[in-house]
């Protein structure tokens, strides 16, 4: 792993007119996350021909040399990255070491080519995962994802079970099945129709890069209640459309992963409401979902039913919508730190209760 270097992308890498720069999104980057309290460290981690020539996932991590507690991994959603999760980082960093990647295709991380096939591309991006905790040297840790980080932390899971100490989805995307008789809204205009219709085949984002350097007012002037969650703590009002922006006009193979594994914006193509009875009963699992946000939460309270026998609690923040860790950071803090707090429990207990060493006995 290496500290600061260019994970493989340049200032005129691809298409000059998206207007992308690896070092204005470095510096942007770094502006958002200068409101942090606690120091960080930023490196790339080099997982090696994971699904490239030769992968790299940028990583910052926090509390790294003070504590022994089961650390955290946290998993973005989609065209978001590391600098997103500012309003969390401090807090979940209290206890425990803190871990938060641009996962492979999106951010500063490389950008291979992912699978055409669902299956393979969502099994390409759960490797990654796992080939950048062995290169951390973690035997466990905490799983954290949002939106599509939810899915793919679901999917981890489900692989590698034994590495996971606990399993936090915030607000999953990929759960519910898509329904037969999905209702479509009423008294849309035809030319609507027509590029709704015309951009299916392509990426969810495309729009931004369509835009070129206009896509960071594009977002600002598109989803301004993003930039009121962050308007609180980042100073600078261009800084958040800045970084999506930026995360977002590179060359979109790991957003071209994400159209591969959905079937429609809502719902994926392997639905995880029919995969997670598979998972290992040990594994325990918290949601949290946004009481006002346009994913099914109904996936939570089934798959609590269907782990009868296993750790599963559903929480619903009221007034939070899909970016349910920026609505109510307050909130939604609390109750990560408390569904970390059941694995030291579990550990402290395991400590308890292990048998005296020959030398003690002897004593």
């Amino acid at each position: 792993m290496t500290d600061e270097e260019s994970a493989g992308s340049s200032d005129t890498s691809w298409f000059s007119w998206t207007r992308y720069s690896f070092n204005m999104l470095r510096s942007i980057e770094k502006s958002i996350l200068s409101h942090l309290r606690r120091p960080y460290r930023g490196m790339f981690v080099d997982i090696g021909p994971c699904v490239g020539d030769q992968d790299k996932v940028w990583t910052i991590t926090m509390n790294n040399e003070e504590s022994k507690r089961v650390p955290i991994l946290m998993l973005h959603g989609l065209g978001a990255g590391v600098a997103l999760w500012v309003l969390n980082l401090d807090e979940l960093a209290q206890h425990r070491t803190v871990y938060a990647i641009d996962i492979l295709g999106f951010g500063r991380s490389s950008r291979p080519r992912f699978s055409d096939d669902a299956m393979v591309a969502e099994k390409q991006l759960v490797k990654s995962i796992d080939e950048w905790r062995k290169e951390m040297g973690l035997k466990e840790m905490i799983l954290l994802g949002h939106s599509m980080g939810g899915f793919l932390a679901a999917s981890y899971a489900l692989s590698y079970p034994d590495r996971v100490k606990h399993l936090i989805l915030a607000d999953p995307w990929g759960f519910p099945e898509k329904p037969k008789d999905v209702e479509r809204p009423k008294k849309i205009p035809m030319w609507a129709r027509a590029i709704v219709t015309a951009s299916k085949p392509l990426n969810p984002l495309w729009i931004l890069r369509f835009f070129g350097p206009l896509g960071s007012w594009l977002v600002g002037k598109t989803r301004p209640d993003i930039l009121r969650k962050f308007s609180g703590v980042v100073t600078n009002p261009d800084d958040i459309p800045n970084y999506i922006h930026q995360c977002n006009a590179q060359s979109p193979t790991g957003e071209s992963a994400f159209h591969t594994m959905m079937q429609d914006f809502g719902w994926a193509k392997n639905p995880m409401i029919n995969r997670v009875q598979d998972m290992k009963s040990t594994v325990p699992i918290t949601f949290l979902y946004g009481a006002r946000s346009w994913v099914d939460n109904s996936p939570g309270e089934t798959i609590k039913q269907l782990r009868h026998q296993s750790f599963v609690k559903v929480h619903s923040i009221p007034g939070a919508g899909h970016h349910v860790y920026a609505d109510d950071a307050a909130t939604f803090n609390r109750l990560i730190n408390e569904a970390c707090a059941t694995c030291d429990a579990e550990n402290q207990a395991v400590a308890e209760i292990k048998p005296e060493s020959p030398e003690a006995s002897a004593a």
